[in-house]
């Protein structure tokens, strides 16, 4: 009986596992799907990226996290999104959502208002958008669960701050997207926070 028992709460929570980060598989999967895409078909997909200040770069704020460069560009962002999104989904069930498209389409529509006249495209500044979340959502809910999700992401995550500088980046890489992906979730930690207390 015992060990039925126990067969039945690992289903039982695998299950409830998979229904719960099955649309990080989901993203993930379409990120990969996206690449192979533009690899295999004459049309290139990438065209499609964010072009700060032009009317066909408005497609891009929804569609440029999802085009990369090539595989290593795609590997190196999708590691950090699963991690992300897994915290999220773990820890702030309720607004996780919320959160990951308020983040895309802030970060979005403030490098299509201020960002380098260039083709960005890349999942980055939605990462450092999230990052961001989980760094200043622990300083501004402050309580112990935020707090150390806080600490954790700002000591793992410490190296992105060179990313945000053209100074410090590579040519070629979109490091006003990374600055204003961190921005956005600053604000959007701002907004919850404040939300939260409001309804307190």
């Amino acid at each position: 009986m015992n060990v039925r028992c126990s067969s039945f709460n690992s289903l039982t929570y695998l299950s409830w596992c998979m229904s719960k980060f099955k649309p990080i598989l989901i993203i993930i999967v379409l990120l990969y799907a996206v690449w192979i895409s533009d690899m295999i078909f004459p049309i290139k997909l990438n065209a499609f990226g964010l072009i700060p200040r032009s009317q066909r770069g408005l497609l891009g704020i929804i569609t440029a996290p999802f085009l990369h460069g090539n595989l290593l560009h795609l590997n190196s962002n999708a590691i950090p999104l699963i991690v992300m999104l897994f915290t999220l989904i773990a820890f702030y069930e309720n607004k996780v959502w919320k959160i990951v498209v308020s983040v895309t389409l802030i970060s979005g529509i403030l490098l299509w208002c201020f960002g380098r006249d260039a083709n960005h495209i890349g999942a980055s500044g939605v990462i450092y958008g999230l990052a961001s979340y989980l760094i200043v959502n622990g300083l501004l809910e402050r309580k112990l669960k935020s707090i150390i999700i806080s600490i954790v992401f700002a000591t793992t995550y410490s190296g992105l701050i060179y990313g945000m500088t053209p100074f410090t980046t590579r040519p070629g890489i979109s490091w006003d997207g990374h600055l204003f992906g961190a921005v956005s979730g600053v604000l959007v930690s701002y907004f919850f926070s404040r939300k939260l207390k409001n309804s307190q």
